[in-house]
This record gives structure tokens, C-alpha cells and sequence, in this order.
């Protein structure tokens, strides 16, 4: 890797789409699209659907005889639970409990595939790697012939639908089958960041324009848009997924972060457990909580968050929510000032604002309504 930003096979389409590049993980990619703008961007997943280039994430394949026996001593989820065809949420921790990476697994018919941070791909490529000693596996880096795009929102399932040969109605949440779409052998993933229910498309990189054109006409009857890094962050943000370096990371463990359901105890030892065992018994001194501010005033990263003047914590992500049109953050306080209710103030530019503690998830993501 050069220091130089990369590109994913889509920068012309793109550019030619009036996408407003920016820098992220060392790829040039859409901010937003001038046309349209990150609100609209944002709403039409929420109502309709969208579609992201995220071709700089990472996929990692895990294969060999101790495959299995491998990946359960270094993730946190146990994946002798995991059916083929089916993907799950997992972790990968330092022996401390801070987190390597936050990923999906994918359990293919020949072999597991790890969806991994562009940020860490290839820290997670060394850490498995390494780790790997003894074990009877290979663990292959296949993201640069892997393109991977993302149609997120309710008419998902309508759109892929004209130009795949699968039943997708046979696809429930968290499962995943090969077939074509627009004449491309794909991997799709009933996955996604968005807080819908949507697709995640893995396919040869070769073919990039082809698909991704292919879906924008077909999704044109919808209102599909294709969507940028921008929607994705406030989409993500609403629905209180966490982003790695704000809401979990090397100094953030997955119980403070609030996703200790992605650590499984009940199987056998896996790096960083007894950490995270401490840490359950004894409780976590930091929680990753909601905040809404009561009067107006953006939250963005790294402000302080005070309690009657005095600096507690500090915020990991914040904005006005599209979807709810609030003033929210997310951030890491006390665990004694976590419980909902709790008032706070955060600083925003020299000033205390009001905030207090709310519940998370900001919006219910599709896939958790009743």
C-alpha cells in the first residue's frame, strides 16, 4: 500500500455521478453525490433504498481442516454454532479485552470468509496469520479480486430481485447463498450497517461497472440512489452500530462498547476471555450511552462530556439525526452516570449544553421490530 489514496474500480462512475471524494482508510470515495446531498442520501435507505461502493472493506478466507477449531480460539462468537450459509456479528480481542476488530463471518460451503475494517485489514491479515501457527488452515487475503457493494433499505429485496437467479425470499436475515446478479457469480449476504434490511454483494472485481450500473437501472422504478460515506455514517450512527476508533477499538472493550452479545462465554477458551470474564463480573467502569441534548447544539467527536461542570467522558460520534431530527450522541461516560435519565452537559465550542442520557438504539433498525 502506498501512501498515495486508493481507488476502487468505481471512481469514474463516481465522478461522472457528481460524487464529492474524500479520504477514508486510505481510499478516495463519495462523500455524497452533488446531486442529492447526505440527508436525501440518508432518507432514501430509510424509505426506499441505496447503494454504496464499499469496495475498500477487507475479506479475509479461512479454510483447512482446523478451520473451525481455529477461528473459535480467535473470535469471540462460537462459530461451531454458526450453519453453513449463515453469517454472524463477531469481535477479535487483544488478550487485555480491547478490540482488534469488529468483523462478519461469513460460513461458506468451503471455507469461512471475515469481513474485516478497511482500516485493519491488514493488521487483521497479520494477526490471523500469526496466530494461525499450529493449526492446519490457510487464511487468504481475496480482497483485491473481491468487489463488494451494498443495497441497503425496504425495496432492497424488489430491486435484486429482477437481476438474480436466487429466491431471495428462501434468504432470511444473517444468511447468505451464491447465484448471479446481472450475470455476475455473487455471494449475497442478507447483511448490512444500515439498520435495514438489505444485501451485501461479494463478486469479481472485474465486474464492477457491469453490476453496479445494472442495479441503478434496475432500482430506477424505486428511487434507488446511490449513496456515499456520508449516509452510511449517519445511517450507522441512528441505529447505534459502532464504528471502530469511536465506539470500539484497541481501548474500548466490547463490554464498555455495549455489544457484549457478540462475545460468547459459553464455549471454550479464546483470546482475551478472561478480560472480558473480569470485566462482566466486576462490571465495566465506562458504558457507551445515547445522548440527547435538550437544547440546540451539535455533539461532534471528541467533545467533552461534563457532569455539573467537571469532564467525564467524551463523545465517539454525534450529529442531527435525518431520520428523527434531534440533536444525539454517542459516548463514554462513568458507569454510574449511564442509567437513562441521567443528565449531563456536553462542550460544545467553549460552552456547556444540556444533554441526558437516553436509550439506545436511537431508531429501531428494521430487523429488531416486532
Amino acid at each position: 500500500m502506498t501512501n498515495a489514496a486508493q481507488r476502487t474500480a468505481l471512481y469514474s462512475e463516481h465522478l461522472a455521478l457528481g460524487g464529492r471524494m474524500t479520504s477514508f482508510a486510505g481510499w478516495e470515495l463519495p462523500l455524497y453525490y452533488e446531486a442529492t446531498g447526505a440527508t436525501v442520501e440518508h432518507r432514501a435507505v430509510r424509505e426506499r433504498a441505496g447503494l454504496f461502493d464499499i469496495d475498500h472493506i477487507g475479506q479475509i478466507t479461512v479454510s483447512g481442516p482446523d478451520a473451525d477449531a481455529f477461528l473459535n480460539a480467535v473470535l469471540t462468537i462460537d462459530v461451531l454454532r454458526i450453519p453453513v450459509w449463515h453469517a454472524h456479528c463477531g469481535v477479535m480481542l487483544y488478550p487485555d479485552g480491547g478490540v482488534v476488530d469488529d468483523l462478519f463471518l461469513y460460513h461458506l460451503d468451503d471455507a469461512w470468509m471475515v469481513v474485516v475494517n478497511a482500516v485493519n485489514r491488514a493488521h487483521d491479515l497479520h494477526w490471523l496469520r500469526t496466530h494461525a501457527a499450529g493449526y492446519r488452515v490457510v487464511v487468504d487475503d481475496i480482497s483485491d479480486a473481491t468487489y463488494m457493494l451494498a443495497l441497503q433499505g425496504p425495496k432492497a429485496r424488489d430491486i435484486l430481485d429482477r437481476l438474480t437467479n436466487l429466491d431471495l425470499t428462501a434468504l432470511p436475515f444473517h444468511t447468505c447463498a451464491r447465484g448471479l446478479v446481472a450475470g455476475s457469480p455473487t455471494l449475497v449476504g442478507t447483511t448490512g450497517y444500515a439498520g435495514e434490511y438489505g444485501y451485501e454483494l461479494y463478486f469479481p472485481e472485474e465486474d464492477a461497472v457491469r453490476v453496479w450500473r445494472a442495479i441503478l437501472a434496475a432500482g430506477e422504478p424505486e428511487g434507488v440512489l446511490p449513496a456515499g460515506l456520508a449516509a452510511r455514517d449517519s445511517l450507522r450512527f441512528e441505529a447505534a452500530l459502532p464504528l471502530y476508533g469511536h465506539e470500539i477499538g484497541p481501548d474500548i472493550d466490547p463490554i464498555t462498547a455495549g455489544v457484549g452479545c457478540f462475545v460468547q462465554m459459553n464455549k471454550g477458551p479464546f483470546i482475551g476471555k478472561d478480560a472480558v470474564m473480569h470485566l462482566k463480573a466486576t462490571g465495566a467502569p465506562r458504558r457507551l450511552v445515547g445522548l440527547e441534548m435538550l437544547e440546540p447544539a451539535m455533539p461532534r467527536e471528541g467533545y467533552p462530556v461534563l457532569a455539573e461542570g467537571r469532564p467525564i467522558g467524551k463523545v465517539t460520534s454525534g450529529m442531527k439525526s435525518p431520520t428523527l431530527d434531534r440533536f444525539l450522541a454517542l459516548a463514554l461516560v462513568p458507569a454510574e452516570f449511564s442509567t437513562v435519565g441521567a443528565r449531563v452537559e456536553v462542550e460544545v465550542r467553549g460552552k456547556a449544553k444540556r444533554a441526558v442520557v437516553v436509550a439506545l438504539p436511537f431508531y429501531t433498525p428494521a430487523y429488531r421490530r416486532k
